[in-house]
């Protein structure tokens, strides 16, 4: 069984729909879709997606804020929220649902994560919740990963993690989004399991082991970008930044494959700062 996996930060979904977003869903054949800045209540939420569709939603504590969530054509068996330390405030920013998917091998158990992660800024104490909500990652990554093989964190990450991810990473390194000690995380995330790394910001870490598969896809080239400034000419010059990600476990790596970012044709045809990234992963 093949299943089409997409993830969009909508930029507020009822803003999206005006725009043209439910065209672009009915076309995709899409079998489960994370979207991040939902910005809207679940009974909005469900009712510009319609009854087809199995609705997960993690609403953010500050309303019209954030919100992450997940529709799929499966029912969840099981969902979780929230990471990090027990008085630390995720809600909205992360949601984790596991779905049953019949193969021939038999039954697997398929982990699918929709993740917001804070936008930061730089000497800040929104950088300060960045990097709580970046240490709830590297800490819940790993029990994902032992808890089924197949398991998928997507979302809008906010962070470029190298200078092939960013079209002007010269005049971002001091800004929030390409800072060391933030791509640190990411050297760790995508680091060899178990291997000892020497990360971004000089220290040392170990490697989790999961896969960037816009990366495996695309190799060593600048971008391909997901995200561009609605300001300035930043789309028509593709001045982007690759902050939305699918990063898999390698047996689900192992079974990806049609990796796309579906960039809208034209500025004036976006419906939001993002574009949908879609993959296809053959359990």
């Amino acid at each position: 069984m093949t299943l089409r996996i997409a993830t969009v930060n909508v930029n507020g979904i009822r803003a999206a729909y005006r725009k043209g977003m439910g065209e672009w869903l009915d076309a995709r054949g899409v079998d489960i879709l994370a979207l991040q800045e939902v910005r809207a209540s679940t009974d909005d939420l469900t009712g510009l997606l319609g009854p087809d569709w199995n609705v997960l939603h993690d609403e953010a504590s500050a309303k019209g804020r954030a919100g992450v969530a997940l529709a799929s054509r499966h029912s969840a068996e099981i969902h979780r929220v929230a990471i990090g330390a027990d008085d630390f405030d995720s809600a909205g920013r992360w949601l984790e649902a596991d779905y049953r998917i019949a193969s021939k091998d038999g039954d697997k158990i398929l982990t699918v994560v929709s993740t917001y992660v804070h936008s930061g800024e730089a000497d800040t104490p929104k950088q300060v919740e960045k990097y709580k909500f970046l240490d709830g990652m590297a800490e819940r990554m790993p029990e994902i990963a032992a808890h089924t093989p197949y398991a998928l964190v997507v979302g809008d990450l906010n962070v470029g993690h190298t200078e092939l991810d960013i079209k002007n990473w010269k005049g971002n390194v001091k800004n929030a989004g390409f800072l060391p000690r933030e791509r640190a995380y990411f050297d760790r995330f995508m680091g060899a399991a178990g291997e000892s790394l020497e990360l971004a910001d000089g220290t040392t870490g170990t490697g989790l082991g999961w896969v960037d598969i816009g990366r495996q896809a695309a190799g060593d080239v600048a971008g391909p970008y997901t995200w561009w400034s609605f300001r300035g000419q930043a789309f028509d010059t593709d001045a982007g930044w690759r902050i939305d990600y699918h990063l898999a476990t390698p047996a689900l790596a192992a079974v990806a494959s049609g990796y796309t970012i579906d960039r809208a044709a034209s500025y004036d045809t976006r419906w939001s700062d993002h574009a949908p990234v879609v993959v296809d992963y053959a359990l």
